[in-house]
C-alpha cells in the first residue's frame, strides 16, 4: 500500500519548487509498487511555480529565519495556496457564511478526499489509505464484542427525553469516578464539576466562547493539532497565538521541541506587543503531534506561569491512557494535590483516542469554576450527546475489569507492535532516523514549505493521506506525521528514499 507511494514519491521529490498545481483528485494507480513507481517517474506537479529570486533576496534569505518568522512563513505559504482553491463568494450567504464556506484547512482537505474514497481490502482496493488522521484502527474486534454486550442495549424513557445540558447525571457521576481513578486524583472528583459534550472539538469551541471575546487570543506552542484553530475561530472568532518550538536541540534545550516557561513568557510578550488580549494557554499532555509527556515539575511550572499572568489553562489529556511504554509515566493535572489556580485550570478528556471511539463523539471537561460551568451549560444544548450513547459510555467507563484486564493491555500491546514494526522497517533502510520507543507518529523532512506541500500533495494524489508540518504550524519545513495505529498490511514498506526522519517519543 504505502510502499509504492513512499518509494515513488521519494524518487520524485523535487529539489526546487516544481511546476504549477495539478488536481490532487486526478486518477492514479492502485496501491501497487510497480504501477505507482512508474506513474511517478516524472517530477510531481502539485506545487506552485517557482519564483525568480534576485541576488539581493538570495543574500537576505541566507540568514536562517527565527522560529517565529519561520512559523509565519509556513502560515503564509499555506494560506496563499489554500485561498487559491477557495470557492467564490455566494450572494446567498452572509459575510460570516461566506467566510465559513471559503475556509480551507489542509487537514480537512485530505480527510474530505479520504472520506469519499476510503481504502478497503476487497471493496475498494484503489481507495485512499489514511495515515494522517489520528485514529486507532487496531481494536475494532475488542470494541465490537464489548459494545454488542446485552448491557449496552438498555432503553429507558429518560434516555429518549431532553437531558441536563451538561450531560445526564448518571454519566457525569461515572466520568468523575473514572477520572478520579485513572488520573490518580488525591480526592474524589465531583460530578457537578463535569461537563459532557459531543467531542472535545465542541468543548474547545465553547470554552473559547465563554472565556474570550472576539479577536482575543489564546497561547499555544507549535507544532500542535492544527484543527484547534478552527475549533476556536469558526464560531468564536478567537485567535491562536503561536509559541514556536525548535525542532533541534541546542545549547539551551536538551531535547527537540522543548517547551519552557521562558518560551511562554516570550510568546506572551510578543502577543501583547501586537496589541492582542491573551486569555488562556492550551497545553496537550501527552502532546499531539509530538507525543511529548510533560513531567509534573514542568506542568506545575506552566500552571504557575498562568497564575502569574491571570491566564486560564486548558489541558487536553485525551491520550492519557495511550502511553504504551512502561518506562514512561504520565501524570494528570488532576493528580495535583493543590493547583496554583484551580479556578482557571480546566482539564479535557474524551473517548476518541484512549478508547479508539472517535465516531462516538463524547468529550468531557472537569473544572472547579462554577461561573464557567454555568456559562457552558447555556451552550450545552447545541452540543449534547444522545441519551442512548450516554448510557453506553457510562457502561463502558464503569467496567473496570474489561478496561484493566482486556482493553488497555491488548490495545497497548498492539500499539507497541505496530510502532516496533514500522521503526524496524525504517532502521533497515537508508534513511537517517531518530527513533523513540513510543508514539503514534513518525516525521519526514523536506527542505522548504513549498516542497513540503508539494510532497504532501504527491502522497495524496497517489492515495496516501498524511499530515504535513504546516497543518500543525510547525516552524521548520518539512515535517510529516504518520499515524501508525493501523493494521500491519496497511503499514508495509518496501523501498524508502533517503528522507531525514524523526519518530517522536511518547504515546
Amino acid at each position: 500500500m504505502l510502499t509504492g507511494a513512499l518509494a515513488a514519491v521519494g524518487r520524485a521529490a523535487p529539489t526546487t519548487a516544481p511546476p504549477a498545481p495539478a488536481d490532487p483528485c486526478a486518477p492514479s494507480p492502485a496501491h501497487l509498487s510497480a504501477s505507482v513507481s512508474s506513474s511517478l517517474s516524472q517530477p510531481p506537479s502539485e506545487a506552485p511555480t517557482a519564483q525568480t529570486v534576485s541576488t539581493q533576496e538570495t543574500t537576505a534569505m541566507s540568514t536562517p529565519p527565527t522560529s517565529d518568522e519561520a512559523c509565519k512563513m509556513s502560515q503564509s505559504v499555506l494560506a496563499t495556496l489554500m485561498c487559491a482553491q477557495a470557492p467564490g463568494r455566494s450572494v446567498y450567504l452572509s459575510n460570516r457564511g461566506n467566510s465559513l464556506r471559503q475556509h480551507r484547512g489542509i487537514l480537512q482537505e485530505g480527510f474530505a478526499q479520504y472520506v469519499v474514497n476510503k481504502y478497503h481490502d476487497t471493496n475498494n482496493p484503489d481507495g485512499i489509505i489514511n495515515m494522517g488522521t489520528s485514529e486507532n484502527k487496531l481494536c475494532y474486534d475488542l470494541l465490537y464484542k464489548r459494545l454488542t454486550h446485552p448491557d449496552m442495549l438498555h432503553i429507558d424513557p429518560s434516555l429518549l427525553q431532553y437531558s441536563d445540558s451538561r450531560g445526564h447525571a448518571f454519566l457525569r457521576e461515572v466520568v468523575a469516578e473514572f477520572l478520579s481513578h485513572y488520573c490518580c486524583s488525591p480526592n474524589p472528583l465531583k460530578p457537578d464539576n463535569v461537563v459532557v459534550m459531543n467531542g472535545c472539538t465542541s468543548l474547545f469551541s465553547c470554552i473559547a466562547a465563554v472565556i474570550c471575546d472576539p479577536k482575543d487570543a489564546i497561547l499555544i506552542p507549535t507544532p500542535f493539532y492544527g484543527a484547534i484553530t478552527e475549533d476556536l475561530h469558526l464560531y468564536s472568532d478567537v485567535k491562536l497565538f503561536h509559541v514556536p518550538l525548535d525542532c533541534e536541540a541546542d545549547g539551551k534545550d536538551s531535547r527537540a521541541f522543548h517547551l519552557t516557561v521562558g518560551k511562554l513568557e516570550e510568546g506572551l510578550k510578543r502577543a501583547k506587543e501586537e496589541g492582542l488580549t491573551v486569555r488562556a494557554l492550551i497545553l496537550m499532555n501527552p502532546h499531539n503531534p509530538l507525543a511529548e509527556i510533560y513531567t509534573p515539575e514542568e506542568m506545575f511550572a506552566f500552571l504557575e506561569f498562568c497564575k502569574r499572568n491571570e491566564l486560564h489553562v486548558i489541558v487536553d489529556e485525551v491520550y492519557m491512557l495511550t502511553v504504551f511504554d512502561k518506562s514512561v509515566s504520565f501524570h494528570s493535572v488532576l493528580s495535583v494535590d493543590s493547583l496554583p489556580d484551580p479556578q482557571r485550570t480546566h482539564v479535557m478528556w474524551g473517548l476518541s483516542k484512549d478508547f479508539a471511539l472517535s465516531g462516538i463523539r463524547v468529550g468531557t471537561l472537569y473544572t472547579e469554576n462554577k461561573d464557567l460551568l454555568e456559562a457552558l451549560a447555556q451552550l450545552g444544548s447545541f452540543h449534547s450527546v444522545p441519551g442512548s450513547t450516554q448510557h453506553q459510555v457510562a457502561q463502558l467507563l464503569q467496567d473496570r475489569e474489561w478496561i484493566d484486564e482486556q482493553f488497555l493491555p491488548e490495545n497497548r500491546r498492539r500499539l507497541k507492535a505496530a510502532h516496533s514494526y514500522l521503526a524496524q522497517e525504517l532502521q533497515s533502510m537508508d534513511a537517517r532516523a531518530v527513533i523513540s520507543t513510543l508514539n503514534f507518529y513518525i516525521y519526514l523532512r523536506e527542505s522548504s514549505f513549498e516542497e513540503e506541500l508539494a510532497l504532501w500533495r504527491s502522497f495524496l494524489r497517489h492515495k496516501v493521506v498524511l499530515s504535513c508540518g504546516q497543518a500543525f504550524f510547525c516552524s521548520t519545513p518539512g515535517w510529516f506525521r504518520f499515524v501508525f495505529a493501523d493494521q500491519q498490511h496497511h503499514l508495509q514498506l518496501g523501498q524508502f528514499a533517503p528522507f531525514n526522519m524523526y519518530i517522536p517519543s511518547t504515546f
